[in-house]
């Protein structure tokens, strides 16, 4: 598969950044490390309307992932910027991200920066499985996707909730001012 460059020095950055930050919770692995990264990015894609980093994401069995984190922590493993270290939690192997150097903050808005600080705490009481599972549940890209497949960033704005007649009458009448709708 050809490998799509998008801000990698950024994805970098921020994966330095959640693991720093992530360093005393004891769920933190791999899981929760592509949890954190996939809802920072689609996040801030719907709030700002763009990607923190850009990266492609993709289902996996158990929820969505970066398509490229292990070819990039490998990078980062032989630049000797992080440590991958494999721990037995309970009956699983996890597999924790170890900073060796702080994150370059340089690149990121505060509004970023905030953003991910908001998506650490919300999955920090959570162990791996709930994180995925939530992942399941609140953006609903990985549902819409096929195996391996990338989820686009615009899924992000997809619900499974029902509008209600206030959102109803909204669209038409936005429908009717854009002539999609006859008055």
């Amino acid at each position: 598969m050809a490998r799509i460059v998008a801000n990698d020095r950024k994805f970098k950055e921020l994966i330095l950044y959640v693991a720093e930050h992530c360093a005393g919770d004891v769920a933190f692995g791999a899981t929760k490390l592509n949890k954190i990264l996939y809802y920072a990015d689609f996040l801030a894609y719907g709030d700002f309307g763009q990607p923190i980093t850009g990266q492609p994401y993709f289902r996996l069995p158990k929820g969505p992932g970066p398509r490229y984190l292990k070819p990039i922590q490998a990078e980062m493993v032989k630049d000797g910027e992080i440590e991958l270290l494999t721990a037995t939690r309970y009956a699983f192997q996890q597999i924790r991200t170890i900073p060796r150097r702080k994150a370059d903050l340089s690149l990121f808005s505060a509004e970023e920066v905030a953003l991910v600080d908001e998506v650490i705490a919300a999955l920090g009481p959570l162990n791996a499985s709930e994180a995925s599972e939530l992942s399941h549940e609140l953006l609903l890209g990985w549902q819409v996707v096929g195996d391996r497949e990338d989820i686009p960033y615009s899924t992000v704005f997809l619900s499974d909730e029902l509008p209600d007649d206030a959102h109803i009458e909204r669209a038409q009448q936005l429908a009717r001012e854009h002539g999609w709708l006859a008055a």
